[in-house]
């Protein structure tokens, strides 16, 4: 039999029991004995079983063997074989004598044999799938699957069948492999703590991290962004609505002792030259907050360390300077570090104030520490499983982002000379951003004064023994009684922007979560509540008064008492659920959580001339482990959540630098600018080279970071490679001024410097015709209004700094504008004493700040949108002159680059290739050179830079750090730095009518645009 026959008849045979066999029509074998029907069965090869047919085939009753050819040809009839177009008849089977007599009995047992075959074959399945998989498709139902009543009935039986086998019933998976029980552990609080070791965890992280993008900064794990499209409606949020940020990732240090003490001290970071200092009169008092640029002491205005907010604490008695105050510095996570050990260094705090006794994780309870001992014994590979007696633990109050901090590492100092006290106090409060024209309706209706207890309630059980202390006091009551009506007040004022900035309000308020609403709602401002419109108008011109800034949140052991004694969710959801009407208000009475907070209002924009107040809001300052607790409630009231890009978008628009990438004279601006360049280099290696931008040939030399540094040197090179006449005129000038002579340039020295000026911007390729009127360096001298601490750090010009000093940006912000008669800052500037743009104005300016940066606001006057890195560029005459003739100029083009890394790439693959066919056979000196040819990469400048100022067809003058389409004003906005050298040299050679006006160019395109340029202060 051949094998393709052979595997036929065993397809056919496959299904069949053992003592029916088909006839297959293949020849038998030789030699085969044939008995006849009288009780001895047939030949296996010559009986065939049909359903539905009766034909037996026996062969002749004979006691001998019968000839062997003949016989075995006669041992079936038609055999059917298949062949294309159905089943055919073979000419080998012929038909049969039939025989003259039977038995009966045994011809009746064989079939029934084979009929009960027969029957097994039909109900047994023909292979491993269940039964309904056996009805066709269109029968099949989903539900049949675990619903036997699904099936048809003829086939219900043998699914009962199935279902009861072991084989189909459902596993008990084991708790270790499923999703559910990896994410549940004996402790929760132990685990997440655990997660949080390398980054911490704020208090509302885990609804974050199901809505939003979560990213690891600066030692937190933050929201980005939100996982659904909300740019716009976050936008919205700001303008018309009310958007809610979680900034519990800021630093908060404490200053505690003299006021005198704290105030000498702190006086040698800041400098008046900035603005107001710690001991602003308003800021002093407690009503307002404050905001300043700390440095390094006695370093102003170098050693920049970064931008802080303070608040006072109340004084209770006006006037008392002995007695000991609180301060409170708000700074960055970024800043801490450099900000905490110059503070400790100024106050003369060395000594660490810590316990003998490391004090254990108090969230665990004694039942808890022995778990966790017997659970640290075991390995770590060793998977953690529940047992019975472990399932009955008392459950334990869970606060996120607490328990990462070691109890054996200081965070307190004080100084035994100055006896003032520095305490760390991150991580123990939380601080929540409301923006928006609601944020005053959603803290009314979310908040409700706390409750004043009397003497006819049970206050004997009541864990809040602070509060019913305070209430004994008339004054105490009086003055919560004062604050509930300011806070009132503010649910019918329309806008935050209307309320003075900075201002404070104490508080102390009940459990929100009592108020909650069954379904979100959104807050709206209700002008009934300002019926009196008398005590409106005193709120919004003079703010709170001074006593109601007081707040119980400055004690700490009040705000540990609220923390520990608060109502878990559980216990709360339980109470409610054993009220007799379903939703009714829960009444706790004087077991209800009293919670300290203080709201800090938040200011608007405050620059510039447009869209001012935007962007206004308040800050409720929260003790710890009440975050989640405030959290939904603001939610449930309409507000908005936005995550880190939310908060960029909002300093962009109200036109403040962002921290910390907006500080590049700042230690943490210079590490945050590193990391960002790498990220970004890394991401540009990870495109093919055919699906990059080539920065070589677009004429970019730092397409992922901005050289400050050298931008600043090539602009100070080019002030000293002037010719020798003009600075011998700045150096006379200079001693003049020294001398006190007046000293003014000639009518024929100025038209002469800016047709220098104006030669520069045309051919850019000569370093040497630059401007010399506005930026003679003037090194060493002494302006006679100045102090001394001013002259050492004047004298000191190596170092890159940003000016901030108020009266200088005045000036630069009325030089930037257009200088016609209708303008506003020509109107502006004589009345507010500001000096015309002259030679002696800008050598006055450069003699303090030679290395200096400014932080300009840029409006693209047509198309186009900004991005971050875009160069900042001085237009050519050509420029302008063709601006003037065609309002609808775009702008001009760079010329495309060559790039003459290209040839040293090919040969360095070429190089590889060699030596991937040599095996290694490099020489010494060559295996010393590849390590510097791999770092070439197509596409970026390889090397140190060369010019950066003068390396395109246009003058750089600085870079873009925020940009993109504003959706406040309709088109591109952009902040960024520029060198104050450039800045005047820019100033000095364009004429009156464009003045100000820059180039701006992305680092991926050669198309420049036209963009104002404003200094707003």
């Amino acid at each position: 039999m051949s094998t393709a026959k052979e595997r036929k008849h065993a397809k056919k045979m496959r299904n069949q029991p053992t003592n029916v066999t088909l006839s297959s029509g293949f020849v038998a074998q030789r030699g085969v004995k044939h008995h006849n029907g009288g009780g001895r069965p047939f030949q296996a090869q010559q009986q065939e079983s049909h359903s539905g047919s009766s034909r037996q085939r026996q062969t002749k009753m004979t006691p001998h063997l019968l000839p062997e050819p003949d016989m075995n040809e006669q041992s079936s009839s038609k055999v059917m074989f298949k062949k294309k177009g159905g089943w055919k008849a073979s000419l080998e089977g012929t038909s049969q004598e039939i025989p003259k007599y039977i038995t009966a009995s045994t011809f009746a047992q064989a079939r029934a044999a084979e009929i009960s075959a027969m029957v097994k074959a039909v109900t047994q399945k023909s292979s491993n799938s269940l039964v309904f998989q056996t009805l066709p498709r269109h029968m099949r139902r989903r539900a049949m699957s675990h619903n036997v009543k699904r099936l048809p009935r003829r086939l219900r039986e043998m699914a009962q069948k199935e279902a009861e086998k072991a084989v189909h019933q459902k596993k008990e998976h084991s708790k270790n492999k499923s999703h559910k029980a990896r994410r549940c552990h004996l402790n929760r609080t132990l685990e997440f703590n655990r997660r949080q070791k390398k980054n911490r965890w704020l208090e509302t992280h885990i609804w974050h991290a199901k809505r939003f993008h979560m990213v690891k900064k600066w030692g937190y794990c933050l929201g980005e962004r939100p996982t659904v499209k909300s740019h716009r409606a976050c936008y919205r949020a700001m303008t018309n609505l009310c958007l809610l940020q979680d900034l519990s990732y800021y630093c908060c240090l404490e200053l505690k002792g003299k006021e005198e003490e704290i105030l000498k001290a702190l006086s040698q970071m800041c400098s008046i030259d900035t603005g107001l200092t710690f001991a602003a009169v308003h800021c002093l008092s407690g009503r307002r907050q404050g905001s300043l640029m700390l440095y390094r002491a006695n370093k102003y205005p170098g050693g920049m360390l970064g931008p802080v907010t303070f608040i006072w604490n109340s004084v209770r008695v006006p006037g008392d300077l002995c007695e000991s105050r609180q301060l409170w510095i708000w700074l960055h996570p970024t800043l801490k570090q450099d900000i905490l050990e110059e503070i400790k260094t100024v106050c003369l705090c060395s000594e660490p104030i810590q316990s003998n006794i490391c004090i254990p994780d108090p969230l665990l309870t004694p039942s808890l520490e022995k778990s966790q001992s017997e659970l640290a014994d075991k390995k770590s590979g060793k998977k953690r499983k529940r047992k019975d007696d472990e399932e009955n633990l008392k459950s334990i109050k869970k606060i996120i982002g607490d328990g990462t901090r070691d109890p054996c590492q200081p965070c307190s100092w004080i100084s035994p000379a100055t006896g003032i006290i520095i305490s760390d106090l991150t991580m123990e409060m939380n601080r929540f951003r409301l923006i928006g024209p609601l944020s005053h309706s959603i803290l009314t209706e979310a908040l409700k004064a706390a409750s004043v207890h009397t003497e006819e309630e049970d206050t004997g059980k009541t864990p809040h023994s602070w509060w019913v202390d305070t209430c004994k006091n008339p004054d105490s009551v009086s003055l919560h009684r004062r604050q509930e009506a300011v806070f009132e007040l503010l649910g019918g004022v329309t806008s935050p922007a209307e309320i003075p900035a900075g201002t404070i309000l104490g508080l102390t308020v009940g459990d929100p979560r009592i108020n909650l609403p069954q379904k979100w709602s959104k807050a709206l401002s209700n002008p009934e509540k300002c019926q009196d419109n008398e005590k409106v108008r005193q709120l919004l011109l003079e703010g709170v008064p001074v006593e109601c800034a007081h707040s119980f949140i400055w004690n700490q052991d009040i705000c540990k008492s609220a923390t520990e004694n608060k109502i878990s969710d559980q216990d709360l959801n339980r109470m409610r659920s054993e009220l007799l009407v379903p939703g009714s208000q829960l009444v706790l009475g004087p077991h209800e959580s009293k919670i300290p907070i203080l709201l800090i209002h938040q200011p608007g924009k405050v620059t510039g001339e447009d869209w001012l107040g935007w962007g206004s809001g308040w800050d409720i300052l929260l003790p710890k482990g009440w975050g989640m607790a405030f959290w939904i409630p603001f939610i449930y009231r309409g507000a908005r959540v936005g995550g880190l890009k939310e908060a960029m978008v909002h300093s962009q628009y109200k036109s403040l630098p962002n921290i910390p990438g907006d500080f590049p004279d700042c230690p943490a601006g210079v590490l945050h600018a590193e990391e960002q360049a790498k990220s970004f280099l890394e991401k540009y290696k990870r495109r093919p080279p055919a699906k990059r931008a080539n920065y070589v040939k677009l004429g970019t030399l730092a397409p992922f970071h901005c050289p400050w540094e050298q931008l600043t040197q090539d602009w100070e090179s080019k002030v000293q490679a002037r010719d020798t006449s003009p600075v011998a005129l700045s150096r006379e000038a200079g001693d003049a001024r020294r001398l006190g002579e007046p000293h003014a340039a000639t009518p024929e020295q100025a038209p002469q410097i800016s047709d220098e000026a104006g030669s520069s911007t045309r051919d850019p390729s000569e370093p040497e015709t630059m401007d010399t009127e506005c930026q003679d360096q003037g090194v060493g001298e002494k302006v006679p209004d100045q102090s001394p601490g001013e002259n050492q750090t004047a004298a000191i010009n190596s170092q890159l700094c940003v000016l901030r000093s108020r009266k200088l940006l005045k000036q630069l912000s009325a030089w930037c504008g257009p200088s016609s008669a209708n303008s506003r800052a020509a109107q502006w500037a004589p009345g507010r004493s500001q000096r015309e743009l002259s030679r002696e104005a800008c050598l006055s300016v450069l003699d303090l700040f030679p290395r200096a940066l400014v932080w300009v606001h840029l409006s693209l006057l047509q198309k186009g949108s900004p991005e971050p890195h875009t160069m900042i560029c001085v237009p050519a005459e050509e420029d302008l002159l063709q601006l003037r003739q065609d309002r609808h100029y775009c702008g001009p083009q760079e010329p495309r680059h060559n790039d003459p890394f290209k040839r040293k790439i090919v040969k360095q693959k070429e190089k590889k290739k060699i030596v991937r066919r040599q095996d290694g056979g490099l020489a010494p000196a060559e295996v010393v050179e590849a390590p510097v040819q791999e770092a070439l990469t197509l596409g970026l400048w390889s090397g140190p830079l060369p010019g950066v100022i003068s390396h395109c067809s246009r003058v750089l003058l600085g870079f873009v750090t925020q940009g993109d389409f504003s959706m406040a004003v309709g088109h591109g906005e952009a902040l960024g730095f520029v060198s104050v050298t450039g800045l005047l040299d820019m100033l000095c050679s364009q004429p009156p009518a464009t003045r100000g006006l820059v180039l701006l160019r992305p680092p991926g395109s050669l198309q420049y645009r036209f963009a104002r340029i404003t200094i707003e202060v």
